[in-house]
């Protein structure tokens, strides 16, 4: 699970003697180039992995489940409302929205490309996810 804030924030957590840090590493690669061969040891150097070990505290994570999501966009962020829709087959009823979360285009993107990635894994393991409610209800019956 991701999670974003600020310097002061990050600095007031580094300060806990017992908090437990999980370590992930994240590696951005150049993009492939096409070279001739003369050149093969030069574009070599380029295509080198660069690697960050990055420290994740999560010690005062709060989980919340949502199978509700609002997404509104503004020319610099997306905000993601998250929230409990207690009845998925009605409508005219109120959805209490309990998290939001706000990204630059850029984190967006990345999100997606992650999401797209552990859901096709999730489907070639387990099926097609049907998003219709009305259309899994009628299928399981």
């Amino acid at each position: 699970m991701a999670k974003t804030a600020d310097s002061a924030d990050n600095a007031k957590d580094q300060d806990k003697p017992d908090s437990a840090p999980k370590e992930e590493t994240a590696a951005e690669t150049a993009p492939a180039a096409e070279t001739a061969p003369a050149a093969a040891p030069q574009a070599a150097g380029q295509q080198q992995q660069a690697q960050a070990t990055i420290t994740i505290e999560d010690d005062n994570l709060t989980a919340c489940y949502a199978n509700f999501c609002r997404v509104t966009s503004s020319p610099e962020e997306l905000v993601l409302d998250l929230g409990l829709n207690p009845n998925p087959y009605g409508t005219g009823h109120t959805i209490r929205v309990s998290q939001r979360i706000i990204l630059n285009h850029y984190t967006a993107k990345r999100l997606m490309s992650a999401l797209s990635v552990a859901l096709q894994r999730h489907e070639q393991a387990f099926g097609v996810l049907e998003t219709d409610v009305r259309k899994r209800v009628r299928s399981n019956q």
